[in-house]
């Protein structure tokens, strides 16, 4: 019996390490597209964007036949125990995912029926003020009721880390109107393994969690990814705090109020769906299953801030893989889908959101800033960052070096000037004094933390700490951290450099460098208060950069990308108290962070309002209101910019084109309101795939289930608020429709520019849309001179009732 066990280990032993993750689709359709004749099975298609009835018994007896035929298919090929299948996708493609060695899954692609097989790749999370700053309290809220219905009944989907279910920002009790149960949300609730206690409490509505293949990859341990909805890294929950947050929660931390947080949709209902972990992100084989049941129970909007870690290279091109195929059967089932444009800028091309079936949201700086001071005993100021209160008034403090206070040779084990390990300095040195500290490369790396700077210093009864960066990488983001005691961070080098002189000018040494005496001085300023900038907002560094690639030769694509901006950096949200993901905030209820991670809820969560108010909009129909309402122009009336880098790799602003804000930042009362809106079905977004050059119609056929339409005739046609042309050659027009969603008949002049290279052209210039009509509309645009680079330009529609619909246009003429 013992030898049968060791055997047996030693088998899955071999079996894990030679097998690996494979995302397999099959012939025949989804339920979202059946359209009937298998086997007598009645159709379950949906028209586009309609919900699945998961219900009827139409559709359980078609998923349980498909699932049947998934477990026939590998129960033939393989022997049992050779394979372990992950997940049966049943609702938005048909296939599924499994554990299978790199034979099996030759054997797999071989064998009929089976359409393609796709190793599985990685995915990464794309790592409060900003209801003011929209406008949400006074414009928005407002015509729905208020803050206490603005989001009703609206099911925000989040696949994401999991969910703190304890934090106020989700209690069910923070509000006058107490949650019934929803009308069509379908999803379950998962119990927490500990307490026995459901993790739903009526605001979060639904919370499950998908690891299947994270634990075949031998990546997931129970411990710290908890198999469980919980969230084991702040992520999550930060993210869901965003979009969908209870309204007017104190956000507290050491003893101070940063204000009150709310979400942008404080009414709605939350549903967890946790496929992302802390150490290794996450496996598109869960996130697939993740939005399949998200889909499946009835969500309304899909907050999606994760992206893959590179290109999935297995298919031809960014728009055809199983994760976006899969949201395009999201969004055909009428689900809004918002997704990070990741953290890769300033540099080009750093898009890892494609498809224009997504909203793909970039990153802004609001108009909130957070600085510091520290005064030297010689008089100088240094600018710097750090939310904390100030030394005592008028009273300087004695100044001294961690290197300066070590006990013996004890720091030589670790790097002293960090200040993580207080056990290493002489606290009767520091006691009283200012600390100060080496900003190193452990804390870019994780492993030193401004958190654990300020709790050495409080431990050795300092008076405050100075963190000094003496030099410093391009690209190395530093965020204000909130502290116990009076601390700040000094981020310009030259500025540390000032310190450092006055510092060992003041102190006296012995012939041996050990000092006889402290005399330099200074006092830190008051950093809690933020300071508001007129310059706000302004594209984030960080947030990832157009133009949207088509394949993975990075050929530019004919959709532009991203589509929109939103506030994402320097966010205060909810934060697991179990969250690991920020060292600084470790143990916290908030935390202040930054990410297009951020920017996406903020559209899950205002696409909500948009969804409440216009119930029957398709997913297109939204995302056309609130690109076409954004605004590129800043609260000082001057056209946006975005942080780049200079020659010399310092931050700088420049003038911001669409490849950093897509159409603009969003401005959610005016998306109420929209006037005209372009929109767009499942059959229009085929249309785009089969006339962009380069794919494949039997690509196209194997993951959308649909035979090829060239009606479009090229991609530039889709019917998007925004036009992109990469490879202009003499002369091109384009169309667009647009429908009027407003009660009343309006005329529109249509008036347009372009950037001296390109000429562009509307026909017709003006046109009267009567209430609920269409209306087509051409663009032309023609090649002036061949710069090798692109212009930009814009077409707008005014309205005789107040509508105003923008347009950005990009171009590049090329002489062929």
């Amino acid at each position: 019996m013992n030898i049968g066990c060791k055997v047996l280990v030693f088998f899955t032993c071999f079996f894990s390490v030679t097998a690996e993750i494979y995302i397999v689709t099959m012939e025949g359709d989804p339920i979202i597209s059946y359209k009937g004749g298998d086997n007598g099975f009645e159709a379950t298609a949906v028209e586009s964007d309609e919900k699945i009835d998961t219900t009827s018994e139409l559709v359980t007896s078609y998923a349980r036949h498909l699932e049947r035929k998934h477990d026939m298919l590998l129960g033939m090929l393989f022997e049992e125990g050779s394979y372990k299948k992950l997940y049966s996708y049943k609702h938005l493609i048909n296939g599924f995912a499994a554990h299978v060695s790199p034979d099996q899954a030759e054997m797999l692609r071989r064998a009929p029926g089976v359409k393609s097989v796709n190793r599985d790749w990685k995915v990464r999370k794309l790592t409060t003020h900003t209801p003011q700053f929209l406008g949400l309290p006074t414009d928005v809220w407002p015509t729905g009721g208020g803050y206490d219905r603005a989001g009703e009944d609206i099911v925000i989907g989040f696949i994401d880390s999991g969910i703190f279910p304890h934090h106020p920002s989700f209690a069910s009790h923070h509000t006058a109107l107490p949650y019934g149960p929803h009308p069509s949300y379908k999803g379950k609730c998962e119990e927490d393994p500990h307490s026995k206690l459901s993790f739903c409490n009526g605001k979060i509505i639904g919370a499950q969690h998908f690891a299947e293949a994270a634990k075949a990859a031998g990546a997931f341990n129970p411990d710290i990814d908890f198999a469980s909805p919980m969230d084991g890294d702040g992520h999550g929950s930060h993210t869901a705090a965003i979009a969908a947050g209870n309204n007017g929660i104190p956000v507290r931390m050491h003893g101070y109020e940063f204000g009150k947080a709310s979400g942008m949709a404080p009414r709605a209902r939350i549903a967890v769906y946790k496929a992302l972990y802390r150490l290794f992100g996450g496996f598109v084989a869960d996130v697939v299953a993740a939005i399949d049941q998200a889909v499946h129970d009835g969500v309304d909007i899909l907050s999606l801030s994760v992206g893959p870690n590179s290109p999935p290279a297995t298919t031809k091109t960014t728009f055809l893989n199983p994760f976006d195929a899969t949201l395009l059967g999201a969004v055909k089932a009428g689900v809004f889908v918002a997704q990070a444009a990741g953290n890769g800028g300033p540099f080009p091309k750093t898009l890892v959101s494609y498809s224009p079936w997504i909203t793909t949201v970039a990153a802004a700086i609001d108009d909130r800033r957070y600085k510091n001071h520290l005064t030297l005993g010689n008089g100088k100021m240094l600018a710097g960052i750090g939310l904390s209160p100030s030394t005592r008034p008028h009273r300087s403090y004695k100044m001294v070096s961690a290197n300066d206070v070590l006990l013996g040779s004890s720091g030589m084990k670790y790097n002293p000037s960090d200040c993580q390990k207080p056990e290493v300095l002489n606290k009767r040195l520091v006691e009283g004094n200012i600390l100060l500290c080496g900003y190193s490369f452990n804390f870019v790396a994780g492993s030193a933390s401004i958190k654990k700077v300020a709790e050495t210093a409080k431990h050795l009864g300092a008076a405050g700490f100075v963190l000094v960066v003496e030099n410093v990488s391009p690209g190395t983001k530093f965020d204000p951290v909130p502290s116990c005691i009076p601390g700040i961070l000094i981020t310009d080098v030259s500025k540390s450099m000032d310190l450092i002189d006055y510092y060992n000018v003041t102190t006296s040494r012995d012939w041996m460098g050990r000092v006889k005496d402290f005399k330099a001085e200074g006092s830190i300023g008051d950093g809690l208060e933020p300071i508001l900038h007129k310059s706000a907002p302004e594209v984030a560094l960080f947030s990832a950069r157009g133009p949207n690639t088509k394949d993975f030769s990075f050929q530019d694509a004919d959709l532009l990308k991203p589509d929109i901006l939103a506030p994402g950096s320097l966010i205060w949200s909810a934060w697991s108290e179990n969250g690991t993901d920020e060292a600084n905030y470790i143990g916290e209820g908030f935390a202040l962070i930054s990410g297009t991670s951020m920017a996406a809820p903020h559209i899950a969560g205002i696409a909500a309002l948009v969804k409440q108010k216009h119930p029957q909009w398709s997913p297109a129909a939204i995302k056309s209101a609130l690109m076409t309402t954004s605004t590129v122009i800043d609260r000082a009336g001057r056209p946006l910019q975005a942080q780049q880098y200079s020659e010399t790799e310092t931050v700088t602003l420049v003038k911001a084109t669409p490849f950093d804000y897509g159409s603009g930042h969003v401005n959610p009362s005016a998306a109420l309101d929209p006037g005209l809106i372009f929109d767009a079905g499942y059959e229009d977004y085929i249309g785009f795939l089969c006339t962009t050059p380069g794919i494949d119609a039997h690509e196209i056929t194997n993951f959308t289930n649909t035979p090829c339409n060239f009606k479009m005739v090229h991609p530039s046609n889709f019917n998007t608020p925004s036009i992109a042309i990469s490879h202009l050659v003499r002369t091109q027009t384009v169309t667009r429709r647009v429908t009027n969603v407003a009660d009343e008949e309006e005329t529109y002049t249509i008036t347009s520019r372009m950037e001296p290279a390109i000429a562009i052209e509307v026909s017709p210039p003006a046109m009267t849309v009567r209430a609920g009509a269409s209306r087509t509309f051409s663009v032309t645009l023609t090649v002036r001179s061949v710069t090798g680079a692109y212009s930009f330009g814009e077409v707008t529609l005014k309205g005789s009732r107040g509508h105003k619909v923008t347009l950005p246009v990009v171009a590049m003429g090329q002489r062929r």
